[in-house]
């Protein structure tokens, strides 16, 4: 099954110039979301990873790379999921491809997937520079930002509940290899273990 995957970071965006020649395609899915957001934490990207259960993709398509995404580590784990599963990527807008016919990784798509979901980052770097000096003038004008107090301790309850770490855990109680984990939602191997061991025991 040929899937194309398109996403907008806000309503007023729209999906039009992703969707190019959606008929050649069995399925699409979208998100509406922020490229900031983990692949398989949004729910187009955990749409994608039910068929991928059912093995029922052969291959991925999307228009650019930062359509994947805007993180470069996401980014690179997701292609290197998709790639643990044979499964190719396809860049239409940059020409690239995960796999070549062979099933084997394409060394120059690795290197331009590396420039360019590199330069997304940046991009989304500088959107969170802006907004940082946004509240740092707002401080100055006398508006107040609480973050958690100095000293106080995130209990095991709150540490669990939290959406990454509780789909985490969701993975592990179903025997998942927690590279594989890592993979998908986005997190350490360490936190993992952390997770690992409070959830179990709880």
């Amino acid at each position: 099954m040929k899937i194309l995957y398109a996403r907008i970071s806000s309503i007023s965006q729209h999906m039009d110039r992703q969707l190019i020649n959606e008929n050649e395609f069995s399925h699409i899915v979208t998100d509406r979301c922020s490229g900031s957001i983990g692949f398989f934490d949004r729910e187009g990207g955990k749409a994608i990873l039910k068929l991928l259960s059912k093995s029922a993709i052969s291959s991925l398509h999307v228009i650019s790379i930062d359509r994947l995404g805007r993180n470069l580590k996401d980014i690179l784990n997701t292609i290197e999921f998709f790639t643990s599963k044979r499964i190719p990527i396809h860049f239409i807008s940059q020409g690239l491809t995960t796999l070549d016919s062979q099933g084997n990784e394409s060394s120059i798509c690795a290197l331009m997937v590396g420039i360019l979901a590199s330069v997304a980052q940046i991009e989304r770097s500088q959107i969170l520079e802006r907004q940082m000096e946004g509240i740092k003038i707002a401080k100055m004008k006398g508006d107040v930002f609480m973050g958690r107090k100095p000293g106080t301790k995130e209990d095991t309850l709150s540490f669990l509940n939290k959406p990454k770490n509780k789909q985490a855990l969701e993975y592990i109680k179903r025997g998942y290899p927690l590279n594989e984990i890592s993979a998908i939602v986005g997190l350490h191997s360490n936190t993992l273990t952390k997770i690992r061991k409070l959830g179990i025991k709880n």
